[in-house]
């Protein structure tokens, strides 16, 4: 069964009740096991209005939670400085997300695809309707 990670712009979208964006959660769940690393859930939760706690906590609690463990943690310093020496700079945040989806086997779903270069990691972005296209498989 396929995997699936979502960034947090998944998932904010979600919560805020963007078109699409309901549908394309069950179909990725129908379709497979659906994670988030545990700094998605942070970001998340940073931009969490009150009114939203509820519905953000249960939403956020029907995932697996990658922690940032060691070896996450040395594949995303991997990934940053790999990057760094070919002149592109990614954000940290970014990088751990990567390094979660490549520790989980999963292909990671996100609104900001160039922010993921990676060719050993799935793309698939989701645009503003929640329709997906592959980036570089």
């Amino acid at each position: 069964m396929p995997a699936y990670l979502l960034d947090s712009g998944i998932l904010i979208r979600h919560l805020r009740n963007r078109p699409g964006y309901h549908m394309l959660v069950k179909r990725l769940n129908s379709a497979g096991d659906l994670h988030i690393s545990a700094f998605t859930r942070v970001e998340v939760l940073r931009g969490m209005r009150e009114h939203e706690r509820e519905r953000t906590f249960t939403l956020l609690d029907g995932f697996a939670t990658h922690a940032i463990d060691r070896a996450t943690a040395d594949r995303a310093g991997e990934l940053l400085r790999f990057w760094q020496s070919r002149g592109i700079i990614l954000g940290g945040p970014d990088a751990i997300i990567a390094a979660s989806a490549l520790q989980v086997g999963a292909a990671l779903v996100t609104t900001n695809a160039r922010h993921f270069p990676m060719s050993e990691l799935i793309v698939l972005a989701a645009d503003e309707d929640g329709q997906l296209t592959a980036v570089n498989c």
